[in-house]
């Protein structure tokens, strides 16, 4: 009787040494997956506050092109106007995820001619009417202090936006909606037909979203984070056709089947891009 009761004893000790096990397991799992979890949300706040300070890097920039583009236009030189408009607004298009969060301004800046009502209108294609129809920057010095006035206005609010990943993935799919709605029909610069100025910086601003989440991303899917590159890499291949040196040729001299060409490109980079928003799951 008393081996009996050594055996149960013994069952019963080693019984409750593999429950402990199999706790301190499943605790050990919880607190790794908790671990991971952390990490991970770590993680895109760092990308988050990294892109904060490449947007606002791009506004930095883009004060300083505007206050250059504003003074030629007040001083009358309509040549210099011209050469400063295009790389100028390659600031605000790189950041407009962050840019755009103001409402107001927005349309003062970009708007185009129709957006809002004439007595409305103003921003650089006000003055980018007068440049390329009129040639003149008579009448416009008063839309180029407005304009001034407006940019330094956004920079000062952009200290108060929030980036959360959220805003980065929509904005990097949104730089590329509007690109491929707007920008591939020659709309938004339809005096100057500089829109591939435009279509490029969208592109640039998209692409730096993604590098930021592209680690993330690679833990994910590493395949995914593989294609997006390679759709990036086909759109500048595409781009870097159509320059002049360092300047891009004027929309109106593509022809049909290269800006269908550019369309398809950024399509095919919008599909898989649309995707990235898995690097949020389960952070």
């Amino acid at each position: 009787m008393m081996r009996s009761l050594f055996t149960v004893l013994v069952s019963a000790s080693l019984l409750a040494g593999c429950g402990s096990t199999k706790d301190n397991e499943n605790a050990s799992g919880t607190q790794k997956e908790s671990a991971t979890e952390e990490k991970a949300s770590a993680d895109l706040s760092s990308v988050a506050a990294d892109y904060r300070e490449y947007a606002i890097g791009e506004i930095d920039q883009f004060v300083t092109s505007t206050e250059e583009f504003t003074n030629a236009v007040k001083a009358g030189d309509v040549k210099k106007a011209k050469q400063l408009y295009a790389p100028a607004r390659m600031h605000y298009e790189r950041a407009e995820p962050i840019a755009e969060v103001f409402g107001d301004l927005d349309p003062k800046i970009d708007a185009r001619e129709g957006d809002v009502p004439e007595a409305e209108w103003t921003g650089y294609h006000r003055i980018e009417k007068g440049l390329w129809i009129e040639n003149t920057t008579k009448g416009y010095e008063k839309y180029a202090d407005a304009l001034m006035k407006d940019v330094n206005l956004l920079r000062a609010k952009v200290e108060t936006v929030e980036v959360t990943p959220e805003l980065l993935i929509t904005g990097a799919v949104d730089l590329l909606n509007e690109v491929s709605t707007s920008k591939v029909t020659g709309e938004e610069d339809r005096y100057s037909h500089t829109d591939l100025y435009d279509f490029a910086a969208n592109v640039e601003g998209a692409e730096k979203i993604y590098q930021l989440l592209s680690p993330a991303l690679k833990q994910k899917d590493e395949e995914l984070s593989a294609e997006i590159q390679q759709r990036f890499d086909d759109v500048y291949n595409l781009l870097n056709q159509h320059k002049n040196g360092d300047a891009y040729k004027l929309y109106t001299e593509l022809t049909k089947e290269e800006v269908k060409q550019l369309s398809q490109s950024i399509d095919a980079l919008a599909e898989p891009l649309s995707q990235i928003g898995i690097v949020t799951e389960g952070s």
